[in-house]
């Protein structure tokens, strides 16, 4: 047993670097450009706009990321839309992610005082430019947590692509285990895997927020 931990770790290893880490970062950073045009337009004062942003935002916070995961890869062939497994994953993850991650930069938004926004007017700034400089810095500091939590919880999602074939962490460690008939050591150290990577990441994460939280100006 013991070898073939030792036989079955790189594999697995490997599968998160060259998979699930790659999947979690294209999704991330997809998720959060949507994310921001979602919290801004959920803020719209345009009804239409801010109704399909929440419409949105109700329909994938409110149905499992499994099952949407489903309706990608199995579910869109069947009226011609064709996705490979990778890009399926990337397109389910990054949808959730915009859904959730719009709630957390939405809510930054809204705790900035009023006096953030009256200030740049005094002075001549447009709303837009009130936005990019004043409103959205500030705003992504106090997100900065929130958006961590969710990013190192999206490792953990990437384990339900094993369902659309992707050779990431857990999908290498059922393979293993169908060869092996070792389900239980071998789904163990599939968790020990995914936990290396989730206390690394929590590693860089307290350093990033101990560095912005530097830029954080204290209330009075």
């Amino acid at each position: 047993m013991v070898k073939l931990f030792l036989d079955s770790f790189w594999p697995m290893v490997l599968a998160g670097i060259k998979y699930s880490i790659p999947m979690m970062l294209i999704s991330f950073a997809l998720g959060l450009v949507v994310a921001l045009f979602v919290a801004l337009g959920r803020n719209s004062k345009i009804k239409i706009i801010s109704g399909i942003c929440a419409f949105y935002v109700w329909i994938i916070r409110g149905t499992p990321l499994l099952v949407q995961l489903f309706i990608i890869f199995y579910g869109l062939p069947s009226v011609g839309i064709v996705f490979t497994p990778f890009v399926s994953a990337i397109l389910g993850l990054t949808i959730s992610q915009g859904a959730y991650n719009s709630e957390v930069i939405r809510g930054a938004i809204a705790g900035i005082q009023k006096g953030q926004y009256e200030a740049p007017k005094s002075l001549g700034m447009t709303k837009g430019q009130t936005l990019i400089h004043v409103i959205l810095p500030q705003a992504a500091l106090t997100a900065v947590p929130a958006l961590a939590n969710s990013f190192i919880s999206l490792l953990k999602d990437t384990s339900l692509c094993s369902i659309l074939t992707v050779q990431e962490i857990f999908m290498v460690a059922k393979q293993i285990s169908a060869i092996q008939y070792q389900p239980l050591l071998l789904y163990i150290e599939a968790a020990i895997v995914y936990l290396i990577f989730s206390t690394i990441l929590t590693f860089f994460q307290g350093k990033i927020e101990k560095r912005l939280g530097r830029h954080l100006v204290p209330e009075s």
